[in-house]
């Protein structure tokens, strides 16, 4: 039975060697593919790449094809936290412990690299080879879908028009779905495109991830009160100092806590459902709704 901790010691290494070398090996301005790296560079938990690969080890093997896809989900993210922390945006310093990437570069190029970030995915996934071009069309629509107005973009629009009044809890789950979840769920059915997962399967994993994306933006609501800007890399105490509809604000923490533990049971429940001797997609689940950052 894999381990999850021995999983990622063995896997982020190979998604940051991946990332690092589809920038480098773009023909653009160096000052560019420098701002890209630095954020790229920056670290994180790399849970999005990491679902793609806990997918594929749950459905089948891991293949070369599944650290691209994951590299490129990885980007989409990153370009979303470089535009996140841009003046105009939540206007932080501080990213992972490090200066933000305007903070480096300038806010011109910090756009810029985010722009590149959120455009080269769509290349990757494009050329890749020893997948059919069914596969190919089914990810990079399903891309277009999670990353952008349908998904992510939609959510960060619903979620700043949130800002300027009280949401209801089925409000504020509708802006989550969108704002976090959706990439989250990206990764996962990419996954099972890569694997030739059943119609029977690809629910099953849809409805896990549904799940473990509110379950993961419940968490960052709770660390937001109760971690560290040391322990979470970023200002800590900012929902609570804009007076932002957050799951403890309209819940109490504990209720949130109390939602929190729901939605993860509610993916374990799922998962049994996919029976398979190997727990990472368990595990993940776990690590979601455990860690302190």
């Amino acid at each position: 039975m894999t381990q999850l901790k021995p999983f990622m010691a063995e896997q982020m290494p190979k998604i940051e060697d991946v990332m690092l070398t589809l920038v480098e090996s773009i023909q653009a301005p160096e000052i560019l593919k420098e701002a890209m790296s630095y954020s790229l560079k920056a670290g994180g938990k790399r849970v999005r790449p990491l679902f793609v690969l806990a997918v594929m080890d749950h459905l089948a093997e891991i293949t070369e094809e599944a650290y691209i896809v994951g590299a490129a989900v990885e980007m989409i993210h990153t370009y979303s936290l470089i535009h996140d922390d841009l003046p105009s945006m939540d206007n932080d310093d501080y990213r992972r412990g490090k200066l933000t990437n305007h903070k480096v570069f300038g806010e011109a190029y910090a756009t810029l690299a985010g722009d590149a970030l959120n455009t080269l995915p769509f290349g990757i996934i494009a050329r890749m080879q020893n997948v059919t071009a069914e596969q190919k069309v089914a990810l990079v629509q399903l891309l277009s879908e999670t990353a952008g107005a349908e998904g992510m973009v939609g959510g960060q629009i619903l979620d700043i028009e949130g800002e300027t009044k009280q949401l209801t809890i089925d409000e504020l789950v509708h802006v989550h779905v969108n704002k976090t979840g959706a990439i989250l769920r990206f990764s996962i059915e990419a996954g099972a495109i890569l694997a030739n997962a059943t119609e029977e399967q690809l629910a099953i994993l849809r409805d896990y991830a549904y799940h473990i994306g509110l379950a993961f933006q419940i968490k960052d609501d709770i660390l937001d009160i109760e971690g560290t800007t040391e322990q979470l890399g970023k200002t800590a105490g900012k929902d609570v100092a804009s007076d932002k509809s957050t799951y403890p604000a309209l819940l109490t923490l504990e209720g949130a806590k109390e939602k929190l533990t729901m939605h993860y049971d509610a993916s374990l429940e799922a998962l049994s459902k996919l029976p398979s001797e190997k727990t990472l997609l368990e595990q993940l689940a776990t690590y979601i709704v455990k860690r302190n950052k």
